[in-house]
């Protein structure tokens, strides 16, 4: 599968060669711009893997769209800057960017950037879908306990039997057993007496 890219560079030519390097390279550029803010539209519009971005740009920094685009976890983001100042590296790092390489730059520095980017990328992703997912779980699992207290308070069950109630009715209705908690909660659904 093809690298999606956006590339926001306000300078034309460097624009220019950066596109030509990364098709000659079997990248895909999606999107380019002179603008920052621009940036962000076109990262939403196009879902790039990677959206590369100098420092200083009209309408929005290249920071403050890093820090929009990596705030959504839209795309990698690799800053591409004639600026090397610790400062503005420590500052790319805060806004989310994965990569920083300084113009002018070489073929050789840059796909080894670009690659790690997507890299370090995809483990946050995995690393935020992993969480969320144990979140849910979490959550699901406090709601089927409540449940649970709440069949045994008000109708005497066992824990047991109330846990299994849950679980049998979600099975028989092809529903999470979260969903069917929440019913119990909610009061529409109760046991047969």
């Amino acid at each position: 599968m093809t690298t999606r890219v956006v590339i926001a560079e306000d300078e034309a030519i460097i624009r220019l060669d950066l596109s030509e390097t990364l098709q000659e390279e079997g990248y895909e550029v999606v999107a380019e711009t002179g603008r920052g803010d621009e940036a962000v539209r076109l990262v939403r519009e196009h879902q790039p893997d990677i959206a590369i971005l100098d420092i200083k740009m009209p309408g929005l920094d290249g920071l403050s769209a890093a820090r929009e685009i990596a705030g959504e976890r839209l795309a990698a983001v690799l800053i591409l800057t004639a600026f090397s100042q610790r400062d503005l590296i420590e500052r790319a790092r805060d806004a989310g960017a994965l990569g920083y390489l300084v113009k002018p730059f070489q073929k050789a520095e840059l796909l080894p950037a670009i690659e790690v980017a997507l890299g370090r990328f995809k483990e946050m992703k995995a690393l935020h879908d992993q969480a969320t997912s144990l979140e849910e779980q979490l959550e699901s699992r406090k709601l089927v306990d409540r449940a649970k207290g709440r069949l045994m308070d008000d109708h005497g069950m066992t824990e047991g039997a109330a846990f299994s109630f849950i679980q049998k009715t979600a099975m028989r209705e092809r529903r999470t057993m979260r969903h069917v908690a929440d019913e119990i909660l909610s009061g529409a659904l109760v046991p047969p007496t």
